[in-house]
C-alpha cells in the first residue's frame, strides 16, 4: 500500500510547472513522476536537482518495480535533463548545478521484462553514448568560439579565461553490438575528459570482433568495471589471447562471461595446449575474479588446465553444455573452488551414464555454500534424481533449483518437494514438465519443443496438485513452476 506522502506526491507531479519545493522532497517526487510516466516532470526536477548524487534504481525501487512500467520516455528525459544542464553550464560560466553522478546501473532489460515501452540496455547505451558525444561537440565548438572572441592583437589564440565546468560522471552499464559500435567508440574516445563521462560497471558485447572489443575495453575507465560479458563473439582460442592480457587493467574485475566462444579443446594439438596454457595463465592475472562462464565450451579433460593459475577461489562456475568428463568433475570436487562455490550451472550433461556419481561427489563438497544449482537437459530420471536427492537435503543454504528438460515423473516430483521443504532458504524451482503429462509418450530427445506434446489439462492438474502442498507445507514462500523464463536468473552479484 503506498504512503500518504508517496500519494501526495502524485498528486503534485499531476501538474506543471512544479512549485518551488524544499529539497527533502525531491527522491519522492521524482519515484512518483517516473512510476506515473511523467517525463517532463522529471526533466524538471533533474534540472533543479539538489544534491550530486542521482541513484536511479535506489530511488525508484526494486527491479521488479521497475519491470511492470514502460520507462523508455523516462529514461530519455532524464539524460536529457543532464545535457542540458551541462550545455547551460558551458555557456554560463559561473552557474553550476549540484548533480555531479547521475547512475544509471541495475536497470532490467526491457527485452527480458513485461513493459512493452521499456528501455533496453542496448538501446540505454546508445542513449548515453550520443549524449556524450553531443555535449563533447557542444564543448569543442563553445571552446572555438571562445578562442575566437579571445584573440590576441597578434592574431594568435588564447586560451578561454573561463574555467571549465566540473561535469557529469554516468555510471552505467553498457551493452555494444556490432550496430552500436561505432557511437560508444566515439563516445568513450571523445568523452573521457568532456563534461559527460561514462564509467561503465558493467560491459557487454555481442557479435563483435577481437580488436573491436579490445579497442572499448581500452577506452574503459579502469576503476569501475566488475564484470565482462563477451558471449556470441565466436573468438576461440585465438581471439581470447587477443582480449584476455586487456582485462588485466581492471583492479574490481570479478566476473567474466565467455559463454558461446566457440572454444573447442576436446582434440588436443599443440596449438591448442598452447592456448589453453595462455588462457590460464590469463585468467590468474585477474585476482578478484569469482564469477566465470564458460558455457557452451567443449572442455573435455581441460577443465584443470584452464583453472590452475586462478589466485582465488570462483563462487560462481557456469560450465553448462561444456562436455566435461569424470576428470573433470574429479578436479573441481578436490579443487579450492568446491566448498567456495555459491552458484553452479552444468546443464547440458548427460547424467544418466557415468557423470552421476562425479556429480553426487562434487555436489557434497559444495554443499554448505551452494545457493544456486542448475541441471538443465541433463537426461535425468526417476532412478537418477532420487540417488542425488540425498545430497540435495545437505545443500542447506540452497535458494534455486533448476531441473528443466529432464525426464521425471510426477511421483518423483511430488518425492523431491517434499523432501525439499525443509530446505528454508528455497524459493525456486524449476521442474520439467512430467513424463505422467505427455501425449502419447515423452519424446525420445531432450529439447526445447516440449510444450507441443503435454496435455494442457493433466500439467494445470499437477500445477494445482504442487500448490496445493505447498500450502497444506506452510511455504507459500516457495515457488514451483515449469517455466524456465521471466523469473530473471539468481545473478552472482545479488546472491
Amino acid at each position: 500500500m503506498d504512503s500518504l506522502l508517496f500519494l501526495c506526491a502524485r498528486g503534485v507531479v499531476a501538474n506543471r510547472p512544479l512549485p518551488a519545493l524544499p529539497a527533502d522532497l525531491y527522491p519522492v517526487l521524482f519515484q512518483a513522476a517516473f512510476l506515473d510516466g511523467r517525463p517532463l516532470i522529471l526533466r524538471d526536477l533533474v534540472a533543479s536537482w539538489p544534491f550530486p548524487v542521482l541513484h536511479f534504481q535506489r530511488l525508484v525501487g526494486h527491479r521488479e518495480l521497475l519491470r511492470d512500467h514502460p520507462c523508455k520516455l523516462c529514461v530519455q528525459a532524464i539524460i536529457l535533463a543532464v545535457v542540458a544542464q551541462l550545455r547551460r553550464e558551458l555557456e554560463e560560466p559561473g552557474r553550476h548545478s549540484s548533480l555531479r553522478v547521475l547512475d544509471m546501473t541495475g536497470l532490467p532489460d526491457s527485452a527480458s521484462g513485461r513493459a512493452p515501452d521499456g528501455m533496453s540496455v542496448w538501446s540505454g547505451t546508445v542513449a548515453l553514448a550520443k549524449a556524450c558525444v553531443e555535449v563533447s561537440k557542444h564543448q569543442q565548438e563553445f571552446l572555438r568560439r571562445g578562442s575566437k572572441r579571445h584573440k590576441g592583437r597578434s592574431g594568435a589564440a588564447t586560451a578561454s579565461a573561463a574555467p571549465q565546468p566540473p561535469g557529469v560522471d554516468v555510471h552505467s552499464d553498457l551493452f555494444v553490438s556490432g550496430a552500436s559500435y561505432g557511437i560508444l567508440r566515439d563516445a568513450l574516445q571523445t568523452g573521457a575528459t568532456g563534461p559527460l563521462r561514462l564509467k561503465c560497471r558493467e560491459f557487454q558485447a555481442e557479435e563483435l570482433s577481437a580488436s573491436r572489443i579490445v579497442t572499448l575495453l581500452e577506452s574503459l575507465d579502469p576503476s569501475c568495471l566488475r564484470r565482462v560479458d563477451l558471449r556470441f563473439n565466436n573468438l576461440g582460442l585465438s581471439g581470447l589471447s587477443v582480449i584476455l592480457p586487456h582485462l588485466s587493467r581492471f583492479p574490481e574485475l570479478r566476473s567474466l562471461k565467455l559463454q558461446y566462444s566457440n572454444m573447442d579443446v576436446r582434440r588436443l594439438t599443440p596449438e591448442s595446449a598452447i592456448g589453453i596454457r595462455c588462457l590460464a595463465k590469463q585468467l590468474g592475472m585477474l585476482p578478484k575474479l569469482q564469477e566465470l562462464n564458460l558455457g557452451s565450451s567443449r572442455l573435455s579433460g581441460n577443465l584443470r588446465q584452464i583453472l590452475c593459475d586462478l589466485q582465488a577461489p570462483l563462487e560462481s562456475l557456469e560450465l553448462a553444455f561444456c562436455s566435461l568428463v569424470p576428470a573433470d568433475f574429479a578436479f573441481l570436487s578436490q579443487s579450492f573452488h568446491a566448498p567456495a562455490l555459491k552458484r553452479l550451472d552444468l546443464s547440458g550433461h548427460d547424467f544418466s551414464q557415468g557423470l552421476l556419481e562425479p556429480l553426487r561427489l562434487l555436489l557434497e563438497e559444495t554443499s554448505a555454500s551452494l545457493l544456486y544449482l542448475d541441471l538443465m537437459e541433463c537426461r535425468m530420471a526417476d532412478s537418477h534424481l532420487e540417488a542425488l536427492l540425498p545430497t540435495l537435503r545437505h545443500c542447506s543454504r540452497l535458494r534455486f533449483l533448476g531441473l528443466y528438460g529432464n525426464s521425471l515423473s510426477m511421483a518423483a516430483l511430488k518425492g523431491l518437494l517434499q523432501k525439499t521443504l525443509e530446505l528454508p532458504d528455497l524459493h525456486l524451482v524449476v521442474y520439467p514438465f512430467p513424463v505422467d503429462c505427455y501425449k502419447p509418450e515423452p519424446p525420445v530427445e531432450s529439447g526445447w519443443d516440449f510444450e507441443e506434446v503435454v496435455d494442457e489439462e493433466l500439467l494445470a492438474a499437477v500445477k494445482v496438485e504442487f500448490s496445493q502442498l505447498l500450502e497444506n507445507s506452510g511455504r507459500t514462500d516457495l515457488i514451483w513452476t515449469h517455466n524456465p523464463y521471466g523469473h530473471g536468473a539468481l545473478d552472482y552479484f545479488s546472491l
